[in-house]
């Protein structure tokens, strides 16, 4: 079985505040994006020996019992009670790491779901997010892998029309070198709770989308702090405007930036601009 998990940029996040379990509780409006890794899972050879063997490129030196991959392995294990059948799996890498892109919860969710479907389980997409939440916070949404409002901690979504993005393009391009990582992001940040007055980011359909950008509604809490660290963020922001998109903002917490583009030829002239990054052009589809 081949797999192709995706990536997603966040049209706003807000951090709300601080939980007594060391999470934080969110607001986000996630987008699925056609930016893809390889994921290939089949039964492993008979005779082989331990549960799984996790074979690929590029896993950034992360020992294999440390990957989201692994990881959501043992937590499907956990919900059923049982071993599981060996596997070998193997990953390709494409979708850059510390980009605020959800890669490896991608792939994650998709190895949740593969095995699901590979071994016959018969588990539901409800369930299917219960242990992906055991995973990452970002993990249930690629699931249901469609827009979606998130909220507490990414544990509870809500499906969220966006018509203004129907037959849009985007552009992503993540800095080399300047990844950044999701402690270091939330270090450098204070949450609050919405102010009285605070538009939501609920309200994104009430916009025209060639009003996101001067609006108050799509704010990332990250943005300030993540574009002080890392100053070619502030750099590719303004590029992706001087390439004609209507909306441009870091994605997550950092270090990508995307823009969001009328037609896909504008994104594919953009990323043309960012010599050296790692980067994707393409339509929005979902």
């Amino acid at each position: 079985m081949i797999l192709f998990p995706n990536c997603k940029i966040n049209l706003g996040l807000r951090v709300l505040e601080k939980r007594t379990d060391g999470y934080h509780n969110l607001e986000s409006i996630m987008v699925p994006v056609s930016w893809c890794d390889i994921l290939e899972i089949t039964p492993a050879p008979q005779g082989s020996e331990g549960s799984f063997r996790l074979l690929g490129s590029d896993l950034g030196g992360c020992p294999p019992e440390k990957n989201l991959v692994i990881k959501a392995i043992r937590a499907l294990e956990n919900h059923l009670g049982t071993k599981l059948p060996p596997l070998d799996i193997s990953l390709m890498k494409i979708i850059p790491d510390g980009a605020g892109l959800g890669g490896g919860s991608s792939d994650a969710s998709f190895t949740l779901k593969g095995v699901n479907e590979l071994l016959g389980l018969g588990l539901d997409n409800d369930t299917l997010v219960a242990i992906a939440a055991k995973v990452g916070a970002d993990c249930p949404f690629f699931i249901y892998n469609r827009p979606m409002l998130i909220q507490g901690i990414g544990d509870i979504l809500s499906p969220f029309d966006i018509p203004a993005l129907e037959g849009k393009a985007i552009a992503i391009a993540k800095p080399q070198a300047e990844s950044v990582s999701t402690k270091d992001a939330y270090a450098g940040i204070t949450p609050a709770p919405l102010a009285p007055g605070t538009t939501l980011l609920s309200e994104i359909n009430r916009l025209r989308h060639t009003e996101w950008q001067s609006s108050d509604v799509l704010v990332n809490d990250f943005e300030p702090c993540i574009s002080a660290l890392r100053p070619a963020v502030d750099r590719y922001i303004s590029i992706m405007k001087s390439k004609g998109a209507f909306y441009v903002a870091m994605s997550g917490s950092g270090s990508s930036v995307f823009g969001l583009f009328d037609d896909v030829r504008m994104a594919e002239e953009a990323v043309e601009a960012f010599s050296g990054a790692s980067s994707f052009a393409g339509v929005l589809s979902f």
